[in-house]
């Protein structure tokens, strides 16, 4: 059963996205919001396990969260941004959530 993980805290303010990632199985996903967005940041301090942990896990910013941080364009290759519309049918294509808070 794969989960789909939503982690809203900056990487910079707490161990919400670090915890996440050591949680995930392959299969699950990873949807940054809010100012979890600023972990998909290429370059920063949590771009190296966000790497390795998109090799089996599909990482996912919300786009609307990334435009409202000034952010677009800084983000890693491997981080995939999602509409809202996206948003929603990744709850419908996981069997369950977890939100990390």
């Amino acid at each position: 059963m794969a989960t789909l993980h939503t982690v809203n805290k900056s990487p910079f303010e707490t161990g919400a996205l670090l915890s996440c990632l050591n949680h995930c199985k392959p299969g699950d996903a990873v949807v940054l919001i809010e100012d979890g967005v600023y972990g998909a940041l290429d370059g920063s301090i949590v771009a190296g396990p966000v790497r390795v942990a998109a090799a089996d896990v599909a990482i996912f910013a919300l786009d609307g969260d990334v435009k409202a941080r000034g952010i677009g364009g800084k983000l890693m290759g491997e981080v995939e941004t999602v509409n809202y519309d996206g948003f929603v049918d990744l709850f419908v294509d996981y069997d369950r959530a977890q939100a990390w808070l």
